[in-house]
């Protein structure tokens, strides 16, 4: 079991690098702005569900591979960035919609999450990041290290809930004064285009 020491100095840290840009917080920030808050939670949930992905995968050592396989590494990294592209495509055409309007529906609580659980999933630095940070906060001497870093991804997902959740909230309340005319939700789909095309280059640029 992990002490209330290590617990604190790791849920401070964890914290403290939700709130640090990146590409996961830029997502929930972007469809939230674009979808409305409800949207951005559901996308965060799908967020969090890849953080037990990974943190499974760094307790069975699955992490451990993708760092020492260059070919597991570039083929995990450029569907990440494929999948970003693709959403960047839906996002410029998608058509404007104002209020009251009858532009497209809003995608389903399914797909929101199934694209915050894709976009965690297929970024390698993730699993590369815990690998290399958890173990700093394990210690033999308390037990099975499996289950120390079972006890420390479920504190990273609940303080990247928190604080993407927050996020995901503040963004959602200016949806409705972005995309209050056809013109602004126009421009807001371009935008959030643009954004999904950055963070699809920066995954694919990215290296071990």
């Amino acid at each position: 079991m992990l002490s209330f020491d290590v617990v604190a100095a790791f849920g401070l840290a964890t914290f403290l690098l939700a709130l640090a840009p990146g590409p996961d917080n830029i997502f929930v920030l972007t469809q939230s702005a674009v979808s409305g808050a409800r949207s951005g939670v559901i996308v965060v949930l799908g967020l969090c569900t890849g953080l037990v992905f990974h943190s499974v995968a760094v307790a069975l050592g699955l992490a451990a591979l993708i760092q020492a396989s260059a070919t597991a590494f570039t083929a995990l990294k450029f569907a990440g960035a494929a999948y970003l592209l693709y959403l960047a495509y839906q996002a410029f055409r998608a058509p404007a919609q104002g209020i009251g309007g009858g532009g497209a529906p809003k995608l389903r609580p399914a797909a929101l999450y199934r694209r915050g659980l894709i976009m965690n999933i297929t970024n390698p630095k993730v699993a590369i990041f815990f690998l290399a940070f958890f173990p700093q906060f394990t210690d033999p001497a308390q037990g099975a290290l499996a289950l120390q870093i079972a006890q420390l991804g479920l504190i990273f997902v609940f303080m990247t809930f928190v604080v993407f959740g927050s996020i995901a909230l503040a963004a959602g309340g200016l949806s409705g004064w972005l995309t209050r005319t056809p013109r602004a939700q126009s421009v807001i789909n371009k935008l959030a285009g643009v954004v999904f095309v950055g963070l699809a280059a920066k995954i694919a640029l990215s290296e071990r």
